[in-house]
């Protein structure tokens, strides 16, 4: 039976990427339409009357009357929408809503999920996302075996309990449709628990047990610490032993490059597929459309228009945006987007670069507030990740985590730098030969650090401290942010990061 349910979804699937297919060659038609739909459906809400949505005729009358958005300038606003105001960004009354610590100046931000963008966003990403995957690999079996999400968990707004809120990953399994669930393991009870510690040793238990787990996906970090117990628990060597179906594995939230030989080796297989996908809090914008690509498509089509912020604007007060017609390949900018949840003109703070047009693929590049520029060497997340990446290939080396940070001119240093805190999941033999190799591959691939570095006249080479294994956990775990959707801070312009790491290594 369940050959069956796998058949009929894959003419579903296939049907999607029809769809896909069109908006990869005529992407602003879908654009221009999802704009229009918006602008027509919150008309009527505080937001749409104070901006004159039905007066809005174009995207240039669009950009003109509404100003740019962050989440300090709506979170007045959305508390409101937590506590069951209505018609405020969007239509009715909202109650669920996405977490996530984010950059603001608040601890965790609150992204509203009405049902138009659960569905016709979030869902529907995850729809295409396997659309694309089984367009690359017609032998896919998801909906014939078992497949495990590492997800967070949700509460209730103690004010006012209809609301709801978790990571988005929490939010996307509780409404997961019930075919899906069907084909989930382990239970939703069980994965949605808010003891982190707790789920992850019952998911261990529970899957260790089992041997037709066919994808699975998660933050990295919290795979691998996952798959490391179910090895513990079974005796075997690899996850094939335990798992002999694996077929693929959706990655997202942290650049993969410096787990990838980790899963090389506890996967061992040329034919195991990585699909990376980008579902933020704020939406699903992108999914690997082909696996022997290093980029994504931006999902035109799901409820989300675009605009970009080319480098140059971001510090400015009213930045000028780009629309899609007119981006460039190889550019920086950063996104904006107005989406099917209230989101207007907003600003994730994500940065990426396009690296084809028709279809618009992209990879991102880091963060408009993590990265380093202390000297003008513009150091993005996409730069150290590539860079550790080579250097660990190099070394035979293999790296858990760490953050980096500028060194600045001081008494102590008469030169500035970076100083890199990184945790070694299999050291190199060689710590220093590592160094020197790391501040190479830098400079080749970032020319503005290679220029700042040129004779050691601006930058000295960047210091590397390697601190013991659980180091970043222990730090994680003193922030409050232990759990499957918290990331590690790869890079700051400041110095908090790497300091307060230090008082953890033991």
């Amino acid at each position: 039976m369940k050959w069956l349910v796998n058949k009929v979804l894959k003419q579903y699937l296939a049907l999607r990427m029809k769809r896909i297919e069109r908006y990869m060659q005529h992407p602003e038609e879908a654009q221009e339409r999802w704009l229009r739909s918006m602008l027509d459906t919150a008309r009527h809400t505080e937001f749409g009357r104070k901006h004159n949505f039905g007066d809005l005729k174009n995207a240039a009358d669009f950009a003109r009357t509404v100003p740019l958005q962050d989440y300090d300038s709506l979170k007045d606003d959305i508390a409101r929408m937590m506590h069951g105001e209505r018609d405020i960004l969007w239509p009715g009354e909202v109650n669920w809503y996405s977490k996530s610590s984010g950059t603001t100046s608040d601890k965790s931000k609150f992204i509203p999920v009405p049902p138009a963008n659960m569905h016709g966003c979030h869902l529907a990403g995850s729809w295409d996302s396997l659309a694309l995957l089984y367009h690359n690999r017609p032998d896919m079996e998801i909906f014939r075996r078992k497949n495990l999400v590492m997800s967070g968990a949700y509460d209730s707004l103690q004010e006012y309990p209809k609301t709801k809120y978790g990571d988005v990953s929490a939010v996307l399994t509780y409404h997961m449709p019930a075919i899906a669930k069907s084909f989930y393991t382990p239970d939703v009870s069980v994965v949605l628990q808010p003891n982190f510690e707790t789920k992850i040793a019952q998911v261990a238990d529970i899957t260790s047990k089992q041997d037709d787990v066919v994808m699975f996906g998660g933050v990295p970090t919290w795979i691998i610490v996952l798959f490391r117990m179910i090895l513990e628990k079974t005796g075997k060597q690899n996850m094939l032993e335990v798992w002999p179906h694996l077929q693929a594995y959706m990655h997202g939230g942290v650049g993969f490059e410096p787990y990838r030989q980790t899963f090389k080796e506890l996967i061992p297989s040329d034919n195991f597929a990585y699909q990376e996908i980008y579902n933020a809090s704020e939406g699903y914008f992108g999914a690997q459309c082909d696996l022997a690509q290093p980029d994504m498509l931006l999902l035109m089509d799901n409820g989300v228009y675009y605009e970009f912020v080319p480098v140059e604007e971001w510090e400015k007060d009213h930045p000028k945006t780009v629309h899609l017609a007119d981006v460039e390949v190889g550019k920086l900018y950063a996104i904006m987007i107005t989406s099917n949840n209230g989101l207007w003109r907003y600003q994730p703070g994500d940065t990426i670069e396009f690296t084809r047009k028709y279809p618009h693929c992209f990879q991102i590049t880091g963060r408009t507030k993590q990265f380093i520029n202390a000297f003008g060497e513009e150091v993005m997340i996409g730069d150290t990740d590539k860079a550790l990446a080579e250097t660990c290939r190099q070394t035979n080396s293999v790296v858990s985590e760490y953050t980096a940070a500028p060194v600045y001119f001081s008494s102590a240093h008469n030169k500035g730098g970076h100083e890199w805190i990184i945790e070694f999941e299999r050291e190199p033999a060689d710590l220093e030969r590592f160094n020197q190799l790391l501040d190479e591959t830098l400079q080749k691939i970032n020319s503005d650090y290679e220029a700042k570095r040129f004779k050691g006249m601006a930058l000295q080479r960047l210091l590397l401290r390697a601190v013991p294994k659980g180091t970043f956990h222990r730090w994680m775990r003193a922030r409050g942010k232990f759990g499957n959707q918290n990331k590690v801070p790869r890079l700051a312009n400041h110095r908090k990061f790497v300091e307060d790491v230090m008082h953890y290594t033991e």
